[in-house]
């Protein structure tokens, strides 16, 4: 018996409903990134192990996916090496490339390899997906698209501002209504500083950006499993649980972090983001969270994070300002920041909201109907003239019968049928059935473009 296919486990199949919804994503996502003048770009899916490793810190290394070495992998290893069962040992000698686990690592990369040929600041998008040995669930996936811009060479804020301008416009075009979360990771290091744990950044860091998933508790537990000690765990509490609005915010901790060089030098980055932001008026709430921390080790600076208000998901776009990423590849001081749009969850939400328009969905406008050789070969000469005005078009390739051409156009949702017998033929017309309405007219290829058309 032949086994049952199946896929791996975090992956999905998608029908062509679903790629119509999620082309109404992607293209939505690419024209408001064209309004801001960014351009597009591509890198290949795997890349080498030396690009990916040490960029995402600890937990992002152990989610790469490696790629087995072609050709006899143990020539090269020692019986010793192979008896130890080391796993990350053995993986580094037998895959020297990984599939990528984001866009901006990618990007750096491809920043540096082709320096000489990009106009700074470069402003780039990309759509392409990405792939993490992470464990599946409800939201999460093991491959995935992400909708990343990013701006290199540039230390101004209105980068900033920017991206956030086009967060708000793309979500207001999908009809969800989000919150916008930023933070700054100066503001953390100067939270760090002033508890007496500057060197423990990176564990409290990451240890916060969990809050809302595991709860302060197990929040505490795991600072304090990490070495950080109770005093400095309690002065951390209200901080990361400071409330209020966002100039009450800021002003709190201009007070608290008076005595961190670097604090205060986040809270003034903040603070022109935010303001600028409030003159432009936008369309969805806009969050000072000092509880979101990003764990990713290459942001510097400002972070973002989006959650979706009437649905309970998981962040579904993400950034930040990343001021020393090209370094790592050989060219330092070039400064960068980006966003990243979770195609995977907003399309679970727009599902579960309902929120595609009618139009995205249906592909198919008008079906001829198929009556025999003779009506096929006027209905071909009206469905070119139709296709060259734009109107999406086919003819049912079979004389079959009538209700299984019918079905075939109700199964596919598709509005318009043409009806094409001798008495249209000879009229020079056809009938046009609206399939939702049950109404029939006889009309001329010109008046059938028109009625489309509206």
């Amino acid at each position: 018996m032949a086994a049952k296919p199946s896929i791996p486990k975090g992956t999905r199949d998608f029908s062509p409903v679903e790629m119509a919804k999620r082309n109404y994503i992607f293209n939505t996502i690419r024209d408001v990134y064209h309004l801001y003048g960014f351009q597009q770009i591509e890198t290949p899916a795997m890349e080498m192990l030396s690009t990916l490793m040490g960029k995402y810190g600890e937990e992002g290394d152990k989610l790469l996916f490696k790629i087995q070495n072609s050709g006899d992998y143990f020539s090269g290893l020692t019986d010793e090496e192979l008896l130890s069962r080391n796993a990350a040992k053995l993986a580094s000698k037998f895959c020297e490339k990984g599939l990528r686990y984001d866009l901006t690592v990618p990007f750096a990369r491809y920043v540096v390899m082709h320096r000489d040929e990009i106009t700074f600041p470069f402003k780039r998008y990309q759509i392409q997906p990405v792939w993490r040995a992470d464990r599946p669930q409800k939201g999460r996936y093991r491959e995935f698209y992400q909708c990343d811009a990013d701006v290199v060479g540039s230390d101004s804020l209105l980068n900033e501002v920017e991206l956030m301008q086009i967060v708000d416009t793309v979500f207001t075009r999908f009809g969800i209504r989000v919150c916008i979360k930023i933070n700054n990771r100066k503001i953390l290091t100067g939270i760090a500083e002033i508890i007496g744990e500057a060197d423990k950044i990176v564990d409290i860091t990451v240890a916060i950006d969990k809050l809302d998933k595991i709860g302060l508790d197990n929040v505490n537990a795991e600072l304090k499993e990490k070495g950080i000690s109770d005093e400095a765990i309690a002065k951390l509490q209200p901080i990361i649980l400071l409330s209020g609005t966002n100039e009450e915010k800021l002003a709190t901790l201009k007070e608290v972090l008076a005595g961190s060089e670097i604090g205060q030098k986040g809270v003034e980055e903040s603070e022109f983001i935010l303001k600028t932001l409030s003159a432009f008026g936008l369309k969805n709430e806009l969050e000072l969270d000092l509880t979101l921390a990003r764990g990713l080790n290459y942001y510097t600076g400002a972070i973002f994070e989006v959650k979706a208000l009437d649905v309970q998901i998981g962040s579904i776009t993400g950034g930040g300002r990343y001021d020393n990423l090209t370094g790592v590849f050989g060219m330092a001081g070039v400064s960068g920041v980006g966003i990243s749009f979770g195609a995977d969850r907003i399309f679970d939400v727009l599902n579960q909201l309902d929120l595609y328009p009618k139009e995205a969905v249906n592909s198919t406008q008008l079906l001829f109907i198929n009556f025999g050789e003779k009506e096929a070969a006027f209905s071909l000469n009206v469905l070119a003239q139709v296709r060259a005005e734009g109107i999406r078009a086919e003819i049912f390739p079979d004389s079959s019968k009538m209700k299984k051409q019918m079905g075939y156009a109700n199964a596919k949702n598709i509005p318009f049928v043409a009806l094409v017998g001798e008495n249209e033929m000879n009229e020079n017309k056809v009938t046009l059935k609206n399939m939702e309405t049950g109404e029939q007219i006889l009309v001329s290829a010109e008046e059938l473009i028109q009625t489309l058309k509206k």
